[in-house]
């Protein structure tokens, strides 16, 4: 398949070294998508670890199956959604891992498939759904049923367009003549609902931010990684890590508060003299920024351009702790 021959794991080296990925680890890829990443971790532990690989979209783990069928039992795919996790470890009897991963990306299945609706440089059907099979809202159903004021909330909060009035205003209008069902038209008709100076001025197509965000509501993107982000520090072994690539400001900003907030040992308000929450820190950060692709990712592929990589470590719990650093 073209998708398996042209697929390029976005930071893998850097993924690699700040996972500390060695031998004998359990290492948990909770978006497993084409297996990149699960490839390039088992090597670099040279192929003694074990990977629980997820991913709520079949036909990526079929593919990743077959990519990564060398390794044998030492690859357990499972599908599900990533916020999960806790019930697919269980599954697998695994109590903690030693390393995890999060690639908030798409794969390059969904991108480049225009029968998945991901994309508009080809027409293909209106849906974006992840996993298709488990039904749920289509990116289709999505803009030709909701309320103007949803439309333009969805693209103001997750595309971050300035124009989300116009745009919600202009799909409502079309709608109303006949149904938006392909990714072509929905593109014409923000294209259409942008300023003319705005779309001389433009480096990206006009339709790229509301297809950002139509795919962020119908996958419900930035809840599940924040399900994620609460519940995965207690599933770390002590020295476990996690890393969190993003590929867009909420996805960041969502990372590196949750990485604060568990690096963090009072989480009272300031003018409180005495500790009441008792909450304690269970991470350190290990990226005091984000790290980035260098030039020759970026040149060899154009997807790890606005890719960023935040990684902490879990800390010893109180009881465990002995005074020693990290």
């Amino acid at each position: 398949m073209q998708h398996a021959a042209t697929h390029i794991p976005v930071l893998l080296k850097e993924v690699v070294e700040y996972l500390g990925i060695r031998p004998g680890m359990k290492i948990l890829d909770a978006t497993a998508g084409l297996g990149g990443h699960i490839k390039g971790m088992l090597e670099a532990a040279g192929g003694q670890a074990q990977v629980l690989g997820l991913d709520r979209d079949r036909e990526a783990l079929e593919e990743a199956g077959r990519r990564l069928a060398a390794y044998g039992d030492r690859v357990r795919l499972t599908r599900t959604r990533y916020s999960r996790f806790p019930a697919a470890l269980a599954e697998a009897g695994w109590e903690k891992v030693d390393a995890a991963l999060v690639d908030a990306g798409m794969s390059s299945l969904q991108l480049d498939d225009p029968e998945r609706g991901f994309g508009f440089l080809t027409d293909g059907p209106l849906d974006m759904r992840m996993g298709a099979e488990d039904g749920g809202e289509s990116a289709e159903g999505l803009v030709n049923l909701a309320s103007f004021a949803r439309l333009r909330e969805i693209i103001r909060n997750y595309g971050e367009d300035p124009q989300a009035g116009r745009i919600a205003r202009a799909i409502v209008a079309a709608r109303e003549k006949a149904a938006i069902t392909t990714t072509g038209r929905l593109a014409e008709v923000v294209a259409a609902a942008y300023p003319a100076k705005w779309r001389a001025m433009a480096r990206q197509h006009p339709a790229t931010r509301t297809f950002q965000a139509l795919r962020m509501a119908v996958n419900d993107e930035l809840r599940e990684l924040e399900a994620f982000l609460k519940a995965i520090p207690e599933y770390l072994a002590t020295g476990g890590r996690v890393a969190v690539i993003s590929f867009h400001s909420l996805e960041d900003r969502l990372v590196k508060r949750a990485f604060r907030l568990e690096a963090t040992d009072c989480l009272c308000p300031r003018e409180q003299v005495v500790c009441v929450c008792g909450h304690k820190a269970r991470l350190a950060i290990l990226t005091k920024k984000p790290v980035m692709a260098g030039e020759e990712e970026v040149a060899a592929n154009s997807r790890a351009r606005s890719a960023k990589l935040r990684a902490a470590v879990r800390l010893p719990d109180a009881a465990q702790a002995t005074g020693a650093g990290i």
